[in-house]
């Protein structure tokens, strides 16, 4: 078994060697996090690797977010260090789920979250992120709005969103499992602290929350905080950066349940035998392609406030 430090260098290396970029989402190891040469949110890691000079893109993530880099980069090659790393919420939603409730609501848009497949991507009308759902929301041209997978995001949406919303029944089960009873305990043990969390959290537990928003936004949130204790929820792995960048302040995860096992699947091991035998490359047929790139480039086109 290589030490750490070894593989380290050597998957900097290969990186150079390919012509390769890495990049590793929130979520994601420590030490994938470290060596990395951009971490963030799934989209916005895509958008960075598809404005680079790189001819490979390590994304060390979830299967969906591997799909969204080929889909904004069809002349880079996409590597997903493991192929068995998915995500249960985009896995809740199928083509044929949609096909089915499209035909319920004939003419009634359809807002998806980027936590879906390409192929379910493919059957929107326009794509969103939980940093800017609203805003896209809004943005649609009719009064009704039917928003995928997640429940839990979509009901967010619904509270300050000026359309009429229906919303399919999938979950985030990591977000899901944090319980409201677990975030009061933590905020009575902490008096002072304060309270963010992820819009894919239980509408019961984002009642409590001081401040919701996405992982790039609890990066922002915890720099301008006054606060010196920080209760954060979501997925344990953002705790990386945040202490990174902000050492005087203390970080608490809301639970210990707030691990996701697809994002902690990949391995500095993983990285360095995708790399060495440039396998596990993540394609999109150029006819779904075409349509779920549309469907991004209609989000990217909204406005911002």
């Amino acid at each position: 078994m290589k030490e750490k430090d070894e593989l380290k260098k050597e998957i900097r290396a290969l990186l150079k060697e390919r012509s390769a970029i890495m990049l590793a989402h929130n979520y994601q190891r420590d030490e994938i996090q470290e060596i990395a040469d951009i971490t963030g949110d799934s989209l916005a890691l895509s958008q960075e690797a598809a404005d680079s000079i790189a001819k490979v893109i390590v994304f060390c993530g979830v299967r969906f977010m591997a799909e969204s880099a080929a889909i904004l980069s069809p002349d880079k090659t996409v590597i997903l260090p493991r192929m068995d790393a998915g995500c249960p919420m985009a896995d809740m939603i199928t083509p044929e789920d949609l096909i089915k409730e499209k035909a319920k609501r004939p003419g009634v848009p359809v807002v998806a979250y980027v936590n879906t497949t390409a192929d379910v991507k493919a059957l929107s009308d326009i794509c969103c992120t939980s940093a800017n759902a609203v805003r896209v929301v809004n943005s649609v041209k009719s009064d009704r709005v039917y928003m995928i997978p997640d429940k839990n995001l979509s009901h967010y949406v619904s509270l300050t969103a000026k359309k009429k919303m229906e919303w399919w029944h999938g979950y985030c089960p990591t977000h899901e499992r944090l319980t409201a009873a677990e975030v009061s305990k933590v905020k009575a043990a902490n008096p002072g602290a304060v309270f963010v969390c992820h819009p894919e959290c239980h509408p019961d537990v984002v009642r409590l929350a001081d401040h919701v928003c996405s992982t790039s936004g609890m990066y922002k949130f915890a720099n301008e905080t006054l606060a010196k204790t920080v209760i954060v929820g979501t997925e344990m792995g953002i705790l990386y950066r945040l202490r990174k960048e902000n050492p005087e302040k203390k970080f608490i995860i809301a639970s210990k349940v707030l691990i996701c096992p697809n994002m902690k699947l990949t391995t500095l091991e993983d990285v360095l035998e995708s790399l060495k035998e440039m396998k596990n490359v993540v394609a999109v047929p150029e006819a779904i392609r075409l349509k779920a790139k549309a469907a991004l480039d209609k989000m990217l086109a909204v406005p911002r406030d």
